[in-house]
């Protein structure tokens, strides 16, 4: 069965050349040149692989990565990068790269590469998955939310929430107890490289508290931090 790859490299040259060794491999290959058109893509169409180089125009590749893992835990990424530094690559697979290959490399390691990260995806996708569903859920105070079926209950009763709601939320339990700002909400939830009025962001963490707090005007689980953004507490302290 045809693999769809997502390859995500500004560098014409090698993007010529991966994009063509990859399809002799026999996949389909899509190939785009900046972090905001990687998400675009990765919003309307499955992929079985993302290739994605560290260094883009508009929106740079670790907040790529950050921002699919909030849609997608399984797809995997391949990260390529001219940056050799370790924290660089740690900093990678801890926004959840599954590997990581520093410039210049070998083009018969990366299609070694490839092939791992692909064969290790087909039999995930065999794999019984209930112990994740069941983990891709929170409880908080009286409040629960499930990512997957969007279902939530608050305060005032049962509620589903919109797909924006959970990224947005999800992005804050990820970042628990760390201030989020309103900039990284917009680029790694709604995928903008030009941030227009963050009023969108406030909206959206009022609705959260008309949801889940007992007294929103006095929130103890999602937290305003002036002049910086707002920070998920679930002990609700």
């Amino acid at each position: 069965m045809t693999k769809r790859i997502l390859l995500v490299e500004d560098e014409e040259s090698l993007h010529d050349l991966l994009k063509l060794n990859l399809e002799l491999d026999g996949n389909k290959v899509i190939g785009v040149k900046d972090g905001e058109q990687a998400l675009m893509r990765f919003e309307g169409e499955q992929f079985d692989l993302i290739i994605l180089d560290v260094m883009l125009p508009k929106i740079d590749g670790f907040s790529v990565c950050e921002s699919i893992r909030l849609r997608n835990k399984e797809v995997p990424i391949l990260f390529l990068s001219a940056k050799n530094q370790a924290e660089d690559r740690i900093s990678g697979l801890k926004l959840g790269g599954d590997d990581y290959l520093s410039k210049p490399f070998n083009l018969e390691e990366l299609q070694l590469r490839v092939g791992n990260l692909l064969n290790r995806n087909s039999k995930k996708s065999n794999s019984n998955t209930a112990s994740e569903s069941q983990a891709n859920e929170i409880y908080f105070g009286p409040n629960y939310v499930n990512f997957d079926t969007h279902e939530a209950r608050g305060v005032n009763g049962n509620v589903t929430l919109t797909k924006k709601e959970i990224l947005l939320f999800k992005l804050l339990v990820e970042h628990k107890n760390e201030v989020v700002s309103r900039e990284k909400i917009l680029q790694t939830v709604w995928g903008y490289s030009v941030f227009p009025s963050t009023r969108t962001v406030d909206n959206f963490i009022l609705s959260f508290r008309k949801y889940f707090e007992l007294n929103p005007k006095t929130p103890k689980f999602i937290k305003s931090i002036r002049g910086f953004g707002y920070i998920f507490d679930d002990h609700g302290s």
